[in-house]
């Protein structure tokens, strides 16, 4: 016996395995027995992977996807808009030379899906066009770059706001939307500026002369340097120079108003400050309680079928002056004005109420009276806030009136089921940070999520104006 199974045997021998039963003869031989059969048979035989193996699949790109898949979807709703705008602008005629554009329809297209799917940057969506099923049915085989799907979503704003006009138009004629009631809210969205990148008067006239100075360099250095690959580096750095002169100048341009809203709010005109990275930048509150450069968002939804019926991009971190323009914006697309209007207490400025007055009911929260200093210096009562007060109009005293009582309160309930619920959504689809400066743009890119979100509710309360099945499993593709 060995060294190494003295302890097992010991063990065994010490009453750990003691009420066991000894093996038999015979299991032993069949055991020895089957260790020599395995030994004569060899190793196992298995199919390893090669994963350097070349494929050659002989397959269609219709093929790839199932008939109720999303990119369908998209695509049935695309092919039914009126994109003659952008085909105008195509220079590419006939036989005259150059080369042939790509289509606007897979640009927007692919925007559209890669909206729905949260995919938000220019060249990652360029990737997916290679590697990703949906992305490749849609291009069908059109070589797609980065360069023009940004400049497809920024350069598109009256695009986007005559298809939001004409897709409400055809849901409210074909009786699939009402004015009953519509939910206005604003986003703040945070603003591709830093936060570091806002100056005052002083320093902006300084950075202007000092960037005048390299644009005025660079143009000598290209000027005396002959080499080829020179000029185009040197084509590259004036570009720069130039966009960022113009950037600078553009906060410039800006300041007097920031300094007017300064001035109206109490505070010192001279401590304005814009930003040198996006003009059009405002640092507001967010959502989480701090301040950041970003933009105001602002949304009208219906309250029964949640289609997005208005939207407006604006650099006012305040709520209080959007409720009119919002409703204009609504009674122009679609020809009047919602029957009833919800808002949240940022929104009913007095004045704002006058604005809308026989247009629609305003329902929004009737802030709370302030208690008044008695004769002797104490707080008097508060008064009942339903009550006319000294001073207000007949369309306020409506308003006060109209928000007491359970009628209202079941009505305003309504409100955030519909407005946050679409702030959220556009949210987990990506609307965190613009990924592009102006407001211009910013409205381009807050089109593409409302196209997209309406497209997925035209899918269920209308689907014949996207070419969409009424089966249960084409309801069910537009929903996920």
């Amino acid at each position: 016996m060995s060294a190494s199974t003295a302890p097992d045997v010991r063990m065994a021998e010490g009453g750990l395995f003691a009420d066991l039963p000894a093996p038999s003869q015979a299991e032993e031989e069949r055991a020895k027995a089957k260790a020599t059969a395995s030994a004569l048979q060899g190793a196992a035989r298995v199919q390893e992977p090669n994963r350097l193996q070349v494929e050659l699949r002989a397959s269609d790109l219709e093929s790839l996807l199932p008939a109720e898949h999303r990119a369908r979807l998209v695509w049935g709703y695309v092919v039914r808009q009126d994109l003659s705008g952008l085909f105008d602008a195509i220079k590419a005629r006939g036989s005259n030379a150059g080369r042939a554009a790509i289509d606007p329809r897979i640009l927007f297209a692919l925007w559209l899906y890669a909206t729905l799917e949260g995919v938000g940057s220019g060249r990652e969506v360029a990737r997916l066009c290679q590697d990703h099923d949906a992305y490749r049915w849609i291009c069908g085989g059109v070589s797609v770059n980065y360069h023009a799907l940004n400049d497809f979503r920024s350069c598109n704003e009256e695009l986007m706001d005559e298809l939001l006009t004409d897709n409400i138009t055809a849901l409210a004629a074909a009786g699939a939307i009402s004015l009953e009631r519509v939910a206005q809210d604003g986003m703040r969205v945070r603003a591709d500026a830093g936060a570091a990148s806002f100056r005052r008067q002083a320093s902006l006239h300084e950075l202007l002369r000092e960037a005048g100075e390299v644009v005025q360099m660079v143009k000598k250095q290209a000027q005396t340097d002959p080499a080829k690959a020179s000029r185009q580096a040197q084509a590259a750095k004036l570009r720069a120079a130039q966009e960022r002169e113009q950037r600078i100048q553009a906060a410039l341009d800006q300041l007097p108003e920031v300094a007017a809203t300064k001035k109206r709010n109490g505070d010192k005109p001279e401590q304005a400050r814009v930003s040198t990275t996006d003009a059009h930048a405002r640092v507001m509150k967010m959502a989480d309680g701090g301040f950041r450069p970003a933009l105001n968002v602002q949304l009208a939804t219906t309250c029964d079928e949640q289609v997005i019926v208005g939207m407006d991009v604006v650099n006012v971190g305040s709520d209080m002056a959007q409720l009119a323009p919002m409703v204009e914006q609504v009674r122009q697309r679609l020809g009047q004005a919602p029957r009833q209007w919800l808002a949240d207490g940022g929104f009913p400025a007095h004045e704002q109420l006058d604005a809308v007055a026989g247009k629609t009911a305003v329902y929004a929260p009737v802030p709370e009276t302030r208690a008044k200093k008695g004769e002797q210096g104490s707080e008097a009562q508060a008064g009942d806030k339903y009550q006319p007060k000294p001073g207000d109009s007949q369309a306020v005293r409506e308003w006060r009136q109209r928000m007491q009582g359970p009628e209202a309160a079941e009505i305003y309930k309504q409100r955030a089921a519909t407005a946050e619920l679409v702030n959220a959504q556009a949210r987990n689809r990506g609307m965190l940070r613009m990924p592009v400066r102006g407001l211009t743009k910013a409205r381009s890119v807050v089109g593409l999520f409302v196209l997209a979100h309406n497209l997925l509710r035209m899918a269920v309360i209308a689907p014949q104006l996207v070419g969409w099945g009424r089966s249960p499993s084409a309801t069910a593709a537009a929903a996920a």
